[in-house]
């Protein structure tokens, strides 16, 4: 009989094939098949999530339309983290609330509309104004208004110190007056600033883009995009073997001994697998039984069977993409004593649309049966389980989350975790003084200090026992072999750019 790990590697390939066939057939542009030359000038691209807001980008699917290069914001941020220009050329504070940001000047968003100080305000209101509001602005009250035709001065109520940092935000990207709509409606269709054009969507499977040739920038390499979403990495994987797909998002852990060493790009990723525990509701309420649970998982048994030591343990909600973390990371004093067991249900779950998610259940929950719990689990696409994870509904819920969010700073992250009035506040945790030590973080400019408030911020959270994390992931990007200047990016914010392309004289894979 074979081993179980060369069993599931032997079996997988059979299986993607499969499910790639039917997942991929049909989802790309048609014109691909016209001609080789509209083969080689198109990027067939397989994606992990479906769009869960229609492409709005008051939603995650903003790094969708980011990633493609369609939408744009007024700033980026570069590897190292430091502000560049983008749809502003120029950004200084006016007082201690106010910056002014100058515009570049001929802009066209893909309707033929011209970029102007109106149409920005337009864009950062409706973010401002919406419900729930976009989770770089939790906390935060933006105020925008024109200065002449080619500025805008954007304000907060209160000194924020990021707040040219949180216009980087994917979801603050600017769109054409024309893609608002009644009711908060926003349809990014023919509506960006980027390199490429979004056509058309076709609900969940599909999408197409074609290069916008009145860019503002350098010109597109390629032709257009065309967008499979697979949520089954292992039919990702298959597209990038059989030659359906020419760069896969995400390619699970288990599959990259399947593809060509050359076709796999290992990203260190700012994104911690972490288990929320529900600290308002039911048996993990009890402090005492977070701490049990938190003696109870083998961080070591996941990396290894699990990523296949393709990740890195844990010490804290920080990892590795943050090299300054870990040498201001003190232990937590006198952590909370756990109690033993005596068969307390637990109810565990987590979301399918990440491969390993599962396979991290079912070890966490023997770890958790070892320990002397009852363990129920609980596992649906991430669009079907993520209302109820945020409403408190579970126990305990196995989250892959990006640390460093849109401002590329990891304050917004645990606000929006871990403050009381946190918009993704799995945990249900609500404690003073984690909201002081967050408020205290955020007053403080980029900086040394600013890091040491975090990493305070990060012990009292771990001292919570609501949130243990797990093991630092990275990603895992397939490109064929017929791709140059795909960008690889830890914050995943950008991945076809202006460089990217498909060789025609790439060999067959």
């Amino acid at each position: 009989m074979l081993p179980l790990q060369t069993f599931k590697h032997a079996l997988l390939p059979a299986l993607g094939l499969l499910a790639a066939s039917l997942l991929l057939s049909g989802c790309f542009n048609a014109d691909d098949t016209a001609t080789p030359q509209a083969q080689s000038t198109r990027i067939k691209l397989a994606m992990l999530q479906p769009p869960r807001s229609g492409l709005t980008p008051l939603s995650d699917d903003a790094f969708k339309l980011s990633r493609w290069s369609t939408a744009e914001t007024l700033l980026v941020l570069d590897k190292a983290g430091d502000l560049q220009p983008a749809l502003a050329t120029g950004w200084q504070p006016l007082d201690a609330t106010s910056w002014r940001f100058s515009l570049r000047p001929g802009v066209s968003f893909h309707d033929s509309t011209p970029l102007t100080a109106e149409a920005v305000v337009n864009a950062l209101r409706v973010a401002a104004a919406a419900a729930p509001k976009p989770r770089i602005l939790d906390g935060v009250t933006l105020n925008v208004r024109a200065d002449g035709d080619s500025a805008v001065i954007v304000s907060s109520a209160q000194p924020d110190p990021l707040l040219p940092q949180r216009l980087t935000s994917p979801q603050l990207a600017i769109l054409s007056p024309n893609a608002y709509g009644a009711n908060g409606v926003v349809n990014p269709i023919n509506a960006g600033t980027g390199a490429f054009v979004l056509r058309s969507l076709n609900g969940t499977s599909s999408a197409v883009l074609d290069r916008f040739d009145g860019y503002w920038g350098e010109k597109a390499q390629a032709s257009g995009i065309d967008v499979s979403f697979v949520p089954d990495g292992s039919a990702r994987a298959a597209a990038l073997r059989t030659g359906s797909a020419d760069i896969v998002e995400a390619i699970p852990v288990s599959q990259a001994p399947l593809l060509k060493a050359e076709w796999v790009h290992e990203v260190p990723m700012p994104r911690t697998n972490t288990l929320y525990l529900n600290s308002r509701h039911g048996v993990t309420q009890d402090p005492a039984i977070r701490a049990a649970i938190r003696e109870a998982v083998n961080r070591q048994q996941l990396v290894d069977n699990v990523y296949e030591k393709r990740a890195d343990i844990a010490a804290g909600l920080l990892g590795p993409a943050l090299p300054w973390a870990a040498g201001l990371r003190q232990p937590v004093a006198n952590p909370q004593s756990a109690v033993k067991p005596q068969g307390q249900t637990i109810t565990l779950a987590t979301f399918s649309d990440r491969a390993e998610l599962p396979e991290v259940a079912v070890y966490l929950a023997q770890q958790l049966t070892a320990a002397g719990f009852t363990v129920n689990q609980v596992v649906r696409e991430y669009s079907q389980i993520e209302s109820d994870a945020l409403a408190g509904k579970f126990d305990a819920f196995i989250l892959s989350r990006a640390t460093v969010l849109d401002s590329g700073d990891p304050v917004a992250y645990m606000y929006s975790d871990f403050a009381c009035a946190g918009s993704f506040n799995i945990a249900q945790l609500c404690q003073p003084a984690i909201d002081q030590a967050l408020q205290r973080a955020a007053a403080i400019p980029a900086g040394a200090e600013r890091r040491q408030a975090i990493m305070q911020a990060e012990n009292l959270i771990l001292r919570s026992d609501a949130a243990i994390p797990l093991l630092h992931e990275r990603v895992i990007q397939g490109e064929s072999a017929a791709v140059s200047g795909a960008i690889r990016d830890p914050r995943e914010r950008t991945l076809i750019g202006t460089q990217t392309r498909v060789s025609p004289a790439a060999p067959a894979q």
